[in-house]
């Protein structure tokens, strides 16, 4: 098991408790003889001092491990911007549902102490390697861990758009939008379309419709081995999310191609983490009414 000697702390967002669980966490660490590193954008926000800081280049050159204190959101920004230096992650849920900060704050440091000792699980999971086209030139690429979302933007009318997977046509469609999710992301905006829940070992994408106008537009799972285009054939206002984030506004004509990411992102489970014991808890399954 890593040894996890050099550890990164990201707390994404200002507020008491993630300052004070980020020098609690900190603290224990060093005490148990290891390298900590916050990244820069937290320390400021959070006002934590007196540990190194360091920008995501550099976590991702030193860090054996990243602490993530937030919820759901800080885990994308981190999964993101470490990606492509394959360094695992834990979350501390500071935030509200948490399906990817699965330890509980009030335990973090025994939940701690356990991976210290090599009492944990890595899991990997897909990411999304996207680009958008516009005249044949790549107006932008992007990863995602959780979703790549064609959207009508603020105007209040259906767009309609192309889908065809690995060059075959699938349909016509006229939405609000298509969300394309990863396993990881089948429990984020697509579930609230109406989109199946993927474990997150399937090596699948989810296709969700966005209130599509003909309502036989069911979700549909294809392989993550494909390549799926989405052309934009009218629109007025639509725009590109990838993770909940705006990246671009789309024009009539732009294509979007999604694929498999060549990157993975590594989370790191404490003893006793259970996926489908995770969605009981923050779905609310078998609750006795």
């Amino acid at each position: 098991m890593p040894a996890f000697n050099t550890i990164a702390l990201i707390g994404r967002y200002h507020s008491p408790e993630v300052a004070t669980a980020l020098v609690t966490m900190g603290e224990y660490l060093r005490k148990r003889g290891r390298a900590v590193l916050v990244e820069k954008e937290t320390a400021a926000t959070n006002r934590v001092n007196g540990f190194p800081v360091a920008d995501y280049d550099e976590i991702g050159a030193r860090a054996d491990l990243v602490v993530v204190q937030g919820g759901d959101g800080s885990m994308l920004n981190a999964a993101r911007n470490l990606a492509a230096h394959h360094v695992p992650l834990v979350g501390v849920n500071q935030g509200r549902l948490g399906f990817m900060t699965d330890i509980a704050s009030p335990h973090m440091l025994d939940a701690m102490a356990d991976i210290l000792a090599g009492r944990h699980a890595i899991e990997e999971r897909t990411m999304l390697a996207a680009e958008v086209r516009r005249d044949g030139v790549v107006t932008l690429a992007t990863l995602a861990l959780n979703d790549a979302v064609v959207n009508k933007g603020s105007v209040g009318r259906l767009i309609e758009f192309v889908v065809n997977i690995d060059g075959e046509f699938v349909y016509d469609l006229r939405a609000d939008g298509l969300i394309v999710a990863t396993p990881t992301g089948s429990t984020a905006y697509a579930l609230s379309s109406d989109g199946p829940i993927l474990q997150p070992s399937v090596p699948g994408f989810a296709l969700v419709p966005i209130c599509p106008h003909t309502l036989s537009n069911r979700p549909i799972m294809v392989s993550d081995r494909t390549v799926i285009e989405v052309s934009l054939k009218r629109s007025i206002d639509a725009r590109l999310h990838f993770d909940g984030q705006l990246q671009c506004d789309l024009q009539e004509g732009d294509r979007v191609l999604i694929r498999r990411a060549e990157h993975t992102v590594k989370f790191v489970h404490p003893p006793g983490y259970s996926y489908f014991a995770m969605l009981r808890q923050k779905l609310h399954w078998s609750e006795v009414l």
